[in-house]
């Protein structure tokens, strides 16, 4: 009898729960038995609980160690802190995997790319230490500044912190050893940021030398954006800090098409969250428009993680084959016809049809 994996399932907000739904269906349909443990994060859960990240989600991931996370909201510059950094603050998720290759049929200026970001998610500005001018924390960092600091800033601080770079640099290079990767690239702007992003290149270093197997090369950020919009198949695995990945990953998302088709996960010890890393886009909520191949690529990392290689591999040629079949498989952004649902089906149609 097939095993039965359970998984925490957190729908979203807008385009979320509809995308989730298809997911569901084609994992069913792919014979792959997941008992879904559904919680609400987000807008609903905010105006239900009073929190957009009550504390039973929190419990939910940590009792079933993964989960599958459809889009949330995040207000601009109002409203409540982003949940997707909240969730991998809370679960200590350090690492964000971003894989981004390119598939027939995704109009992109590229053919050939096959990259991986791996991204420090716990420090850098995303740490979230700020202060508005009129604090005392602020008056007194200006002060000890001693005019570098304009008096009507806010601040934000910048930790790097040489033990959560050796873990992210050691799941890097981990993760090339595992899946045949020959090459790892650190990035950050060491020639400005001397003892922080320094302090970053240094600990790759010394990790470096651990994995003589792999290749490993440094890159000042914005050196790497030129690069990478030239020739994106000179890379393998990026290496980042936490902002500059965030940045990287959406860049390199646009190398193969967009977000629409690039999925990621955010892994701690023991602990895996899924996500497709595009916005809720609450103007297509319900409208059986929105492409799902974000998430079910999402998903078929999942699968793979949870030791359903098989399935997994298959999942991915289908995904790959619909979308460069097209026409009434696909959705409007790949130049289809299809609505969400439908180009589930017909991935799980795909999916059977594969020897």
């Amino acid at each position: 009898m097939a095993k039965e994996h359970k998984v925490t399932l957190i729908p979203g907000d807008g385009i979320g729960p509809e995308l989730v739904e298809t997911v569901k269906d084609v994992v069913a349909g792919i014979g792959v038995q997941v008992a879904w443990e559904v919680v609400e994060a987000g807008e609903d859960a905010m105006k239900k609980h009073g929190t957009p990240l009550p504390d039973f989600v929190l419990d939910s991931v940590r009792r079933t160690k993964v989960a599958l996370k459809g889009p949330i909201t995040t207000p601009i510059g109002t409203g409540f802190r982003s949940i997707n950094v909240a969730l991998r603050k809370e679960l200590d998720l350090f690492a964000c995997l971003r894989p981004c290759k390119t598939f027939k049929g995704v109009k992109s200026n590229f053919k050939d790319v096959d990259l991986v970001i791996v991204r420090e998610n716990t420090e850098d500005l995303y740490a979230g230490v700020e202060f508005l001018n009129e604090s005392p924390e602020a008056k007194q960092i200006i002060e000890w500044a001693k005019g570098k600091i304009h008096p009507g800033a806010n601040i934000s601080i910048k930790p790097i912190s040489k033990a959560n770079s050796e873990r992210i640099a050691r799941f890097a290079f981990e993760y090339a050893v595992k899946h045949d990767r020959k090459r790892v690239t650190a990035v950050s702007k060491a020639n400005i940021m001397k003892f922080t992003d320094g302090l970053f290149f240094e600990t790759c270093r010394e990790v470096a030398k651990r994995y003589p197997t792999i290749q490993y090369d440094e890159r000042l950020i914005d050196a790497i954006c030129m690069q990478l919009v030239i020739k994106p198949s000179d890379f393998d695995v990026i290496l980042l800090p936490n902002l500059y990945g965030d940045i990287l990953s959406d860049l390199c998302a646009g190398l193969i098409g967009g977000l629409g088709v690039a999925p990621g996960a955010n892994i701690g010890n023991g602990t895996v969250l899924f996500e497709a890393v595009h916005g809720s886009a609450p103007k297509y909520k319900g409208l059986n428009k929105v492409n799902p191949t974000a998430l079910l690529l999402s998903a078929q990392l999942m699968l793979a993680h949870l030791g359903e290689t098989q399935a997994a591999d298959r999942l991915e040629k289908a995904i790959a084959s619909v979308i460069e079949d097209g026409g009434k498989s696909v959705t409007y952004d790949l130049g289809g016809t299809a609505g969400t649902r439908e180009m589930g089906q017909a991935i799980v149609a795909k999916f059977k049809s594969l020897s």
